[in-house]
């Protein structure tokens, strides 16, 4: 797959001219149909713009703040769901993994795994995705200081695998709220790896909505912006076209409608840079 390729050029020969990477679809999987329709708009608002699209959604939202919470079709349901997005797109999709043993399963349909923020130094879990081959988007842990992502990064490449993306998703403030270092972009620049910028997860309020996670979507656009400037490689965005209506994140997630006029002022400044 062309996208792939380019990628993984990207992560090989950093000093090389790169489209920018953009990672984005629903927080949950909620049906075929509706991974379509989410991917075919991204697709839409990308137009012309040099950028390599990944399609994400998660089979299994396994970090729920609440019992109660919704947390999508389950693992089997959910990667056939991805494995025809890929194929009948022609995308490359991502998801994230919570255990071992998901690693092998997952990598059979989809091109890139990704290891959830608060399982970033789960070493079994690290060492069963490296081992697949597939690139991996790992997701610096809002406890972490970013320096320490190169421990994560050592664990992975010891399995021979150096396909890696490091995800900055903020940093905890306090009890609920996270802040966003843009200091932390280049420090893992400096490790050797592209950095994502989640301009979704960086946004939330952690479990500040009785049971459930809260978030400050307006803030996205210029976060997104800032971590450009800042040297980022690509943005991580999920998106819906009802947001207040989806059954998790919600409130961080962008509505659909402003993905493009997001995504040609994210190019402008990338172009720039």
């Amino acid at each position: 797959m062309e996208i792939l390729s380019r990628i993984q050029s990207t992560i090989k020969n950093r000093s090389d001219k790169h489209n920018l990477i953009l990672i984005a679809g629903p927080c949950q999987i909620e049906s075929y149909e509706h991974c379509k329709m989410i991917a075919s708009e991204v697709q839409k608002a990308i137009g012309d713009l040099p950028i390599d699209f990944i399609f994400k959604s998660s089979y299994d939202k396994a970090n729920r703040t609440s019992l109660s919470g919704k947390r999508g079709p389950g693992i089997e349901e959910g990667l056939e769901i991805l494995g025809n997005i890929r194929k009948e797109l022609n995308i490359p999709v991502l998801t994230d993994i919570h255990l071992p043993e998901q690693a092998s399963l997952a990598a059979k349909h989809v091109d890139v795994l990704q290891i959830p923020a608060f399982l970033c130094r789960q070493t079994d879990l690290l060492i069963a995705a490296g081992e697949t081959g597939k690139i991996l988007n790992i997701k610096k842990g809002q406890f972490l200081h970013p320096r320490d992502m190169q421990h994560v990064a050592e664990k992975i490449t010891s399995t021979g695998n150096s396909s890696l993306l490091l995800c900055e998703r903020g940093t905890c403030f306090g009890y609920r709220e996270l802040v966003v270092d843009m200091r932390s972009i280049q420090t893992m620049n400096d490790i050797g790896y592209p950095v994502i910028f989640d301009a979704t997860h960086s946004v939330m309020t952690m479990g500040g909505e009785s049971g459930s996670s809260g978030g400050a979507r307006e803030f996205i656009p210029s976060l997104a912006s800032a971590a450009v400037a800042a040297g980022a490689s690509g943005v991580f965005i999920e998106c819906h076209e009802q947001p207040d209506r989806a059954p998790s994140d919600g409130a961080s997630m962008l509505e659909l409608g402003e993905l493009s006029a997001l995504l040609r002022k994210l190019h402008s400044i990338y172009n720039v840079l």
